[in-house]
């Protein structure tokens, strides 16, 4: 019998500007079941680092929950992220957007000296430690960099973001719209989505060259 494959999607909450972006992590979610695999979706019940007007772009006073933010996508079936366990996935996949660097890390504030939540970081190093592969989208390759080290992997083009890359002692490979890097020897897959000028129609395909790459990876 043929095991059912299972991927692992971790969130940072909703909306591009506080949150995760929610075109690529729908886009994540149907190219993950349009190749028949299965996943799980989590997310740190965690308050926000910052609540954003997606119209003004203005800092709101309102506190919100990263998991409880991160519901909105997931149509309310998802887990926090403390209940995890590489055990049970083949793979984990990391889409973009602000949370990223607010929520699952300190990157938004610190750059290179940022500090990635414990449950994060604990999901990527086990994920690494068993050679499973780890997929990342837009901005989410930093927080692998800061875990991982000596890596391959993008973001794009953005020239202050590969800096702070390489000062956390990995690669950065320039890419255009619909690119990925592959890091064959570490089995993680980027992909920068809208860290470029993109439209919707390359985002996808990004994500579903980045999906079928994680997919060539699983042992």
């Amino acid at each position: 019998m043929i095991k059912q494959l299972k991927f692992a999607v971790i969130l940072s909450g909703c909306g591009v500007f506080d949150g995760s972006e929610i075109h690529e992590a729908t886009l994540t979610l149907l190219y993950i079941k349009k190749n028949n695999i299965d996943y799980e979706i989590f997310a740190p019940d965690i308050v926000q680092d910052s609540v954003i007007n997606h119209i003004t772009g203005k800092e709101s006073n309102e506190k919100r929950n990263v998991l409880v933010e991160s519901a909105r996508i997931a149509r309310g079936k998802i887990l926090p992220l403390s209940q995890f366990d590489s055990n049970k996935f083949d793979a984990i996949i990391f889409p973009g957007g602000f949370g990223v660097a607010k929520n699952l890390s300190t990157y938004a504030k610190e750059n290179y000296n940022c500090k990635v939540n414990n449950e994060v970081a604990k999901a990527i190093f086990e994920m690494n430690k068993s050679g499973k592969p780890i997929g990342a989208l837009c901005i989410a390759p930093v927080i692998l960099a800061k875990i991982l080290g000596n890596i391959k992997i993008t973001t794009g083009q953005d020239i202050n973001t590969a800096n702070n890359i390489k000062k956390m002692g990995a690669i950065h490979e320039n890419t255009s719209n619909c690119e990925i890097v592959i890091d064959l020897k570490n089995k993680i897959v980027t992909s920068p989505c809208y860290m470029l000028d993109s439209s919707i129609v390359q985002i996808a395909e990004g994500i579903e060259n980045a999906i079928k790459a994680v997919i060539k990876l699983i042992k």
